[in-house]
């Protein structure tokens, strides 16, 4: 008797299997406190040997420290352009990019956002320079100059906007108290609000 099932052992290129041990890794982080997890744990749940776990990340410590950085790092807004369509559609690429996001993320993106995660010292730098990342990612998506004078200030304007998408995440998939239509009205009429009004002197909009 056969059998179409996919094997669990199945070749996978590098990249594959590094990045099935991060989905992983990420999963298990997300379900359980960080002290619960061990390597055997991420290694059988991905079906690798263990060392293969410490060659492509090192220690338990730095694949936990990189799970935290992408949860919480905007993704590059690859295939839209800073000028390319009006303002209305790039905001909802935007707040739809991120929404994406977070959904994909699931249970550690709730992990990395919560209360006393940044009591460690090292979530708290990468915590840090990921708002930054993302805040500049978003300007770079509307066209706000790299060398611009106001930039630093955008910057931060950016990372007080994603203290509300924290909480507006936050309400959608651990209170469920808001749906995503919801969400996503709530963010994009407040970041229009802010390319239209806060600081349009930089930004170029048709």
């Amino acid at each position: 008797m056969t059998t179409t099932s996919e094997p669990r052992w199945r070749r996978l290129e590098p990249d594959e299997r590094r990045e099935q041990i991060f989905t992983c890794a990420a999963r298990l982080f997300g379900e359980r406190p960080y002290a619960l997890v061990s390597t055997s744990d991420i290694a059988a749940e991905a079906g690798v040997a263990r060392g293969l776990i410490n060659h492509y990340f090192g220690t338990k410590r730095e694949l936990y420290l990189a799970v935290i950085r992408r949860a919480v790092t905007m993704p590059a807004l690859d295939g839209h352009a800073p000028l390319d369509g009006p303002l209305s559609e790039r905001a909802n690429v935007t707040v739809e990019k991120f929404l994406d996001m977070v959904l994909s993320q699931g249970k550690m993106w709730l992990v990395a956002t919560s209360e006393g995660i940044g009591q460690d010292a090292e979530v708290e730098e990468i915590l840090v320079d990921a708002e930054r990342r993302s805040a500049d990612r978003v300007l770079d998506a509307f066209g706000v100059p790299a060398d611009a004078e106001a930039r630093p200030q955008l910057n931060a304007l950016m990372r007080s906007f994603a203290g509300m998408v924290k909480a507006a995440g936050r309400e959608w998939l651990l209170r469920k108290e808001l749906d995503r239509g919801q969400v996503h009205t709530l963010l994009y009429h407040t970041l229009i609000t802010m390319l239209e009004r806060v600081f349009p002197p930089l930004l170029k909009t048709e």
